[in-house]
């Protein structure tokens, strides 16, 4: 999630930066790509699938403005391309020091890209204020086409429109606007109605979460790994409306991207093994927005949690992820740097050294699969990922 900068890294695609962006697997050996921090644990919402389990008020625990700086200095230390520093929360928005830190980050050269919630906090005086300290790009969380489902996850009566003007906001202040959409049961079927709203209201990014059981999402039933698969296959479709698809814990998509490139225009149901799942969510598409016209835009740099990807929690510990739990160290004192590429775990997830279908497929180092839904499954970060398609069959025959 971020701007300009992150044109080469954190976007795939220029010049916008929120979520996995491009570079050699060589430089994601030595430094992250995005480094996502959680600046608080507050939020005013009650989402159902929270991954931070938000709370009402901010903790004691959460890093100060001195720490944030330091953090700041650490990612600027490494020269250029320095990682793309992801605001989120809870609600970042909760933060007093955010603007501070932000304008330190850009004296620093670090770019900052911000993931808020949608609150009453979400003024056009603030977003003013960040544009100017150097924001050019923000996450916006949209899990329904309707006021219904939106609000039914969020728990915010009113959210539903709140969302899209504040789309509009974002864009009349001129900072690019990514979506970010959990896929769930309860909202499937509304996925092609989602990209339309995103084509019409001219949207950058649609990040697509593949649900992972942690915080509040443990509650919430994800997708079988058949149901994954066509979900992959209808944004591959989606992605040629006029912005750029991307998948949080859901790397095969970019095995599925690779394989339809090869396809060309063929039918994808003649070639591979799709549910009814697909086809309604196609048809749908194409009954909203028409034939696709455009080429596809699917990044395809092999990003995974821990490769081109760490996160730091509020107290300053890190994960390979914001869904993966398990502490490498804290910022202070070992460093996030330190951590990231001397933690034997990430140097085995960047080495795509996996066991099961993971380590046998030939699609191990593009997609790697999801060391979270592994860990989430068997308690082992380096496992197979059961919400692949190719984990039911031998990778040869994929």
């Amino acid at each position: 999630m971020d701007p300009a900068v992150a044109t080469r890294a954190f976007a795939h695609e220029p010049p916008v930066p929120m979520a996995h962006g491009s570079g050699s697997s060589i430089r994601f050996h030595d430094r992250p790509l995005l480094v996502f921090w959680e600046m608080t644990r507050a939020c005013g919402l009650a989402c159902a699938h929270c991954r931070a389990d938000a709370q009402p008020s901010p903790g004691p625990e959460e890093l100060s403005t001195p720490a944030a700086f330091a953090l700041i200095d650490e990612l600027a230390s490494l020269g250029s391309p320095r990682p793309i520093l992801i605001l989120t929360g809870g609600d970042c928005l909760i933060r007093g020091d955010l603007v501070t830190i932000v304008t330190y980050a850009k004296d620093r050269s670090v770019p900052v890209a911000i993931a808020p919630s949608v609150t009453p906090r979400l003024t056009t005086e603030v977003l003013a204020a960040l544009r100017a300290a150097g924001v050019r790009t923000a996450s916006l969380s949209l899990d329904g086409s309707v006021a219904s489902t939106h609000e039914g996850i969020r728990g915010i009566a009113g959210h539903f429109s709140s969302t899209l003007s504040a789309v509009e906001l974002l864009q009349a202040e001129g900072i690019a606007v990514q979506i970010n959409t959990t896929v769930m049961h309860r909202n499937v079927e509304e996925l092609a109605d989602i990209a339309a709203l995103m084509h019409e209201r001219r949207v950058n990014f649609w990040e697509v979460f593949f649900l992972i059981g942690t915080g509040r999402g443990t509650a919430i039933e994800a997708l079988g790994a058949q149901q994954n698969e066509d979900v992959c296959h209808f944004l591959v479709d989606a992605s040629r409306y006029g912005f750029t698809v991307r998948t949080v814990e859901a790397p095969f998509f970019r095995r599925v991207a690779a394989q339809r490139a090869q396809l060309g225009d063929a039918p994808p149901e003649e070639a591979f093994a799709l549910g009814p799942l697909y086809v309604r969510l196609r048809d749908r598409l194409f009954e909203l927005l028409g034939p696709p016209m455009a080429r596809v835009r699917a990044p395809s740099a092999a990003t995974r949690d821990g490769k081109g990807i760490v996160f730091i929690a509020s107290n300053g510990d890190i994960f390979p992820s914001g869904f993966l739990p398990l502490v490498l160290g804290n910022i202070a004192p070992d460093g996030v740097i330190g951590t990231y590429r001397d933690d034997p775990i990430l140097k085995a997830i960047r080495a795509a050294t996996f066991s099961g279908a993971c380590g046998s497929c030939e699609y191990a180092d593009l997609c790697g699969g999801s060391r979270s839904r592994a860990f989430a499954a068997s308690g082992d970060p380096l496992g197979e990922d059961p919400g692949c398609i190719l984990a039911r069959v031998p990778a040869h025959t994929a």
